[in-house]
């Protein structure tokens, strides 16, 4: 792989002996926490400190066979925030730029990275504190101020990547992961195998997970940092009344009302909700990504950084939205991570097209009606960059396509 590349045997050092170090000469791996179609996760247990606990990404080569890249890219990105890989990679990669590598506590960290014949281990930190809704689905009381906290830290993390140039693309709830379970848990942001570096090319390949990929993307314009904003926005929405701004079981139906913006802030659910919020939640998820907020802006929204956010227990009416709209079974069919061009494709869909049909669609069975937003009426080419995430991600936290062992 480009990652790894090759090593020149006639030309090893003590160094080099070194870094040819296996993961069995310093980790224990033991219990299966997640599996995938290319990998599978495993608990990890230090062999020099056995009370330090990580998680082990294991990446089978030969199921990734002609889609390395994508996996490449995705380390490429952990070890951007990952300031402690330089010093343990056993990969056979030598970069000088150790002190341009960063990290973030919000950010699930790389650790460092193994290679065989046959697999690639990567080593991580190790996050237990289970996914965002269900959490909050547990609690006894849950207010605005909560969910303000809560997208306070996603913000920061956000910011400080596109800092560092770096685009999420596929921020949603199941990549949001509490590192551990106590009560006052920082959150978390994982699975970064459709990210990418901005210096890396222009980006258009059209990429997400359905119900939170911003309109740029539906409309095939090329995009940046702003898709991320968007995301943000609709978790922030879900996580005040705890059902989607956008949802249809038809994905025609479903993009189209993403690319008019067609959403409202529905009575009963959001009666209690501040208007701070609301207009919040309007920045985040406007149609025109120039006038999106960026993560700095949003930062700065007096819902975040104020004292506009309401103390008012809404803890009833979200859970009870929350385990109806993100049952598991439900929530698999309909979260599915897919690359949107293939299915843009296959359902011959185009801008014009969707603005025209928008006015026929039916009402979503158990999601209230939205209110109509402006309508993107531009169309630019995009680039069929097949392979740029297929190897997809999972439901572990960690990435790379799977589903997690219940």
């Amino acid at each position: 792989m480009p990652l790894f590349g090759k090593k020149d045997v006639s030309k090893k050092t003590k160094k080099d002996a070194e870094k040819s170090q296996s993961i069995e000469d310093k980790y224990d791996v033991k219990d299966l926490l997640g599996t995938g179609a290319f990998s599978e996760v495993r608990l990890a247990v230090s062999k020099e400190r056995p009370n330090e606990m990580y998680a082990v990404k294991i990446i089978d080569k030969k199921a990734l066979k002609g889609k390395e890249d994508s996996l490449d890219n995705e380390i490429k990105v952990l070890r951007r925030f990952s300031k402690s890989v330089k010093r343990s990679d056993h990969s056979g990669t030598d970069d000088k730029n150790e002190g341009q590598w960063l990290t973030h506590p919000n950010i699930v960290q790389l650790l460092e990275t193994f290679e065989d014949k046959s697999k690639v281990y990567l080593i991580m930190e190790l996050v237990t504190g289970g996914e965002l809704f269900d959490r909050i689905v547990q609690k006894g009381s849950y207010t605005e101020k909560d969910a303000a906290h809560l997208i306070r830290q996603v913000l920061g993390a956000v910011d400080y990547m596109h800092e560092q140039g770096v685009v999420h693309r596929d921020l949603k709830p199941e990549n949001l992961l509490y590192y551990s379970t106590d009560d006052d848990s920082k959150i978390m942001i994982s699975d970064f195998g459709l990210s990418k570096i901005e210096d890396s090319g222009v980006m258009a390949t059209a990429c997400g997970t359905p119900g939170y990929v911003a309109p740029e993307v539906l409309a095939q314009k090329p995009y940046g940092k702003a898709v991320d904003v968007w995301s943000i926005g609709v978790i922030s929405y879900i996580l005040l009344c705890g059902y989607p701004p956008f949802y249809d079981e038809n994905d025609a139906n479903l993009f189209a009302q993403i690319l008019k913006g067609e959403f409202e802030f529905d009575s009963p659910y959001w009666d209690d909700i501040s208007d701070s919020a609301k207009n919040f939640i309007r920045q985040l998820m406007c149609v025109d990504a120039d006038k999106r907020y960026t993560c700095r802006e949003a930062l700065a929204h007096p819902w975040i950084s104020g004292n506009a956010a309401s103390s008012k227990n809404i803890h009833g009416t979200v859970s009870a939205q929350l385990k109806k709209n993100f049952a598991k079974s439900r929530w698999k069919q309909l979260m599915n991570a897919i690359t949107m061009v293939h299915k843009m494709q296959r359902l011959a869909m185009n801008v014009s097209e969707v603005s025209d049909a928008s006015s026929l669609l039916p009402a979503a069975a158990g999601v209230p009606n939205r209110q109509k937003c402006a309508t993107i009426v531009e169309e630019a080419e995009i680039d069929d960059c097949d392979g740029d995430n297929d190897h997809g991600q999972d439901n572990n936290g960690y990435g790379t396509e799977g589903r997690k062992n219940k």
